[in-house]
């Protein structure tokens, strides 16, 4: 019973870390508008980066990434301890990442998941973490979609883990972030067959402009007054 206590305590505590939403509490910081309201209206690094804040965007990236690997890590060290056994690693690494893409926090509406993913992999193995960034990186650079290279590494994560790892349970794990990550970039993927999927330091097609700072009230009264 203790055992089953503290194994639901780690999962709890994995979804909460993983409902942590970095994109809105940087955007905060560096007193940016709420990436929810313009964009994709994705809570994520690459929305945030199309606010003009590379410094933002780049501690939304770490934040979303670190949250999903600490989950892992920490787990893993619970199971050295004999506290729990590797399927509870498997349990709290899909908290985690399924914390990012509903957080309690933002009512259920999270992010893609890419960098809580890539996170959770590096805990899980680095070398399957490695592996999967490594394709990402490739398909990026070679097409210039960012969406593209997150569909091909996800359907990839799979492979490699069966490849480094055998038949081990936790590839159950790493499929089902990966068909969640497929899931979530569903529209992209439309887009794509369509052609009208943006590329990388591309304008997104159909997107409202990048947020800028609210107007003061006096400047709002300004533009009132103009027709």
């Amino acid at each position: 019973m203790i055992d089953f206590a503290i194994a639901l305590s780690a999962l709890l505590a994995a979804y909460l870390l993983g409902s942590v939403p970095f994109a809105v509490v940087t955007s905060r910081l560096f007193g940016l508008a709420d990436p929810r309201s313009y964009g994709s209206k994705n809570p994520g690094a690459t929305n945030v980066l199309r606010s003009g804040n590379k410094k933002a965007a780049a501690l939304t990236l770490l934040g979303d990434l670190v949250k999903g690997w600490l989950a892992v890590f920490l787990a893993q060290m619970f199971m050295e301890r004999g506290l729990f056994g590797e399927g509870v690693v498997a349990l709290v690494a899909l908290a985690a990442f399924f914390g990012h893409l509903y957080p309690l926090f933002l009512n259920f509406k999270g992010g893609k998941g890419v960098a809580t993913a890539a996170g959770v992999l590096f805990a899980l193995d680095p070398w399957l973490g490695a592996a999967v960034l490594a394709t990402w990186l490739c398909i990026a650079f070679a097409s210039r979609y960012w969406s593209l290279a997150a569909l091909v590494a996800g359907a990839c994560a799979p492979l490699y883990a069966f490849l480094f790892w055998g038949g081990d349970k936790m590839i159950i794990a790493v499929g089902v972030i990966a068909m969640a990550l497929i899931g979530k970039h569903w529209a992209n993927l439309q887009r794509l067959m369509a052609g009208t999927e943006p590329k990388i330091g591309g304008g997104k097609a159909g997107a409202e402009p990048a947020a800028v700072p609210h107007k003061s009230g006096h400047a709002a009264k300004r533009g009132k007054g103009k027709h």
